[in-house]
């Protein structure tokens, strides 16, 4: 007999029969597992949790882990009244995602993403590291207080791959503690913040450089380095790159490539930074003379090649019939372009050769982001499992709550539609319960009845009427608890709308169906009392029988 000390050893056996395999094939396994499958397994035992929190796992994973492009919406008016931001990832599939990023408030700005982790800028006097997949937020007091005109665009995120840092870095600009600038629109100290440091450090630039160029061409970060453009009256163009090295903590100028031609009958020459497969891209077109967002021409883009010799520019595409808007400061993913056609399509198209032109019947619509016009960027991401655990010394960890923000005055209106979205879909579900159990009560009374009908004609027509009384509602899903995107948002409610005009279609066919079942029997009735006429004592049966049948059993 097999003793319960016995069953006990041996289910112990079979829940630790994988600890048995060699770690390096336990390490394989879990290198193919997603974040969300990982934290999970972190809890199972112990030898599973150290595996998963060793950082050189936790390095491969991260370079194995697949890339998703996050489309950022900056919050902002429509029709005087707020939304608030928001992203949707596209997976490997380009299939779009359908619920809120729980750790992007409604007040935050995206200004940079790595790693898993994303940079978030606040009105506060915060700012947030994110990660993107575990939900933890570290936040951090930003290096300067009330500096007007201070922007999301003037901050940066990157990592350098030799000391394995994290830094955030900020343009400081002149105009501090509400003085009056004396040099507006410039900067002259980057400052700097390592992730577990205790205070950000300052860095005086060469000289004084434009925040507007920031503003408009953007910011980026490579191998340890951020770039980004400004302004150069002794280049041909009138711009260069400037650069800065988070190791060396030195800045250089690149001058732009100039082998491009501007035609009259465009509008002014534009220039972007952009990061492009780990490279430094400079994306450059003539713009609209009426709309200098607007892109008009051939779009050139060049990338940086740095090697130990020297720095050399490389033509990579040569673009017509380029898309309207470019996005940032990733707008290329995997071997496709993103674009977005107007205000609102978002799209893809196949990045075919060095030189073609865009096909728009070709494009690929992606999602439709009305009404959140041009407030929009574009970023590469992974789901990582990075923890900001190790770098709490100088901020808070924590895990936020997916309502996070929502509380302020200004989103109770967008709450409270929210809510009455939500009460609609649950009277909707109520309805189609009451309406699906008293059709098929009647349905069953009418399944009884018809063999009591002798006329084949009439008794083929009510079958058919009965089959048109049943209501033919959608299965209720249970909905979720996590809030929907914004692009989800949208789909749900004409979901939502649609639905309610199919319960009214179908109630209105059941009701006119009952109508003719009534008016059916009522016929079969008459006609039964004129047949059985003849005999008094069958006219008084077959009129108690009628009635009982027609109207009794019905209940019509």
């Amino acid at each position: 007999m097999v003793t319960e000390e016995t069953k006990s050893k041996k289910q112990r056996n079979g829940e630790c029969i994988i600890n048995r395999l060699p770690v390096d094939l336990i390490e394989r396994i879990f290198l193919g597992l997603p974040v969300s499958t990982l934290l999970t397994c972190v809890g199972v035992c112990k030898h599973w949790h150290n595996i998963i929190r060793d950082p050189q796992f936790v390095a491969l994973h991260l370079q194995c882990a697949p890339s998703y492009a996050l489309l950022f919406s900056l919050r902002g008016l429509v029709s005087g009244e707020p939304y608030p931001s928001d992203a949707v990832l596209i997976d490997e599939a380009w299939s779009s995602s359908r619920y809120a990023v729980p750790v992007i408030g409604p007040d935050d700005f995206l200004f940079g993403s790595c790693n898993g982790l994303l940079g978030l800028y606040t009105k506060t006097s915060m700012i947030k590291i994110a990660n993107l997949a575990t939900g933890e937020c570290l936040h951090l007091q930003k290096p300067a207080k009330n500096v007007k005109g201070d922007h999301f665009c003037f901050y940066s995120f990157g990592f350098h791959p030799v000391t394995k840092e994290y830094k955030i870095t900020h343009f400081l600009g002149d105009c501090i503690n509400g003085r009056r600038p004396h040099n507006k629109d410039r900067f002259n100290i980057i400052q700097v913040y390592t992730l577990g440091d205790e205070k950000w450090k300052d860095f005086r630039t060469p000289k004084a450089l434009s925040l507007i160029s920031v503003r408009n061409s953007g910011v980026v970060n490579v191998d340890g380095k951020m770039y980004w453009l400004t302004e150069d009256m002794s280049a041909n163009c009138q711009h260069s790159v400037m650069s800065f090295d988070l190791l060396e903590e030195s800045f250089a100028m690149t001058q732009l490539p100039a082998a491009y031609e501007d035609h009259d009958y465009y509008g002014p020459r534009k220039f972007w930074i952009r990061d492009i497969d780990g490279k430094i891209c400079i994306v450059t077109a003539q713009t609209s003379h009426y709309d200098a967002r607007t892109v008009l021409g051939e779009l050139q883009i060049w990338t940086l090649d740095n090697t130990a010799e020297q720095q050399r520019w490389s033509r990579k595409y040569n673009i017509k019939n380029p898309p309207n808007y470019i996005l940032g400061p990733h707008f290329v993913h995997r071997d496709r372009i993103l674009t977005q056609l107007g205000s609102d399509d978002v799209c893809s198209y196949e990045l075919l050769s060095e030189n073609f032109k865009i096909d728009l019947s070709k494009m690929v619509k992606l999602l439709d982001f009305s009404p959140h016009g041009q407030n929009l960027q574009s970023h590469n991401c992974v789901k990582s499992l990075v923890r900001l655990e190790v770098f709490s010394k100088a901020g808070i960890v924590r895990r936020p709550k997916q309502w996070d923000g929502w509380e302020l005055k200004k989103w109770e209106a967008w709450e409270q539609n929210l809510a009455k979205k939500e009460t609609m879909w649950s009277r909707l579900y109520e309805d189609e319960h009451k309406k699906t159990a008293s059709t098929q009560s009647l349905h069953a009374r009418l399944n009884h009845l018809l063999p009591q009908i002798l006329d084949d004609v009439m008794r083929q027509q009510i079958c058919m009427k009965n089959n048109q009384i049943c209501a033919a509602f959608a299965d209720q899903q249970p909905r979720s608890l996590r809030r929907l995107n914004w692009v989800e948002q949208k789909r749900d409610e004409e979901t939502l709308f649609a639905r309610v005009e199919k319960f009214i279609d179908i109630t209105m066919a059941a009701t006119q169906a009952i109508e003719s079942v009534h008016d059916m029997i009522g016929r079969v009735t008459q006609d039964l009392d004129k047949r059985t006429s003849t005999s008094k004592a069958g006219i008084a049966s077959q009129n108690h029988s009628g009635d009982g049948d027609g109207d009794t059993d019905l209940g019509l």
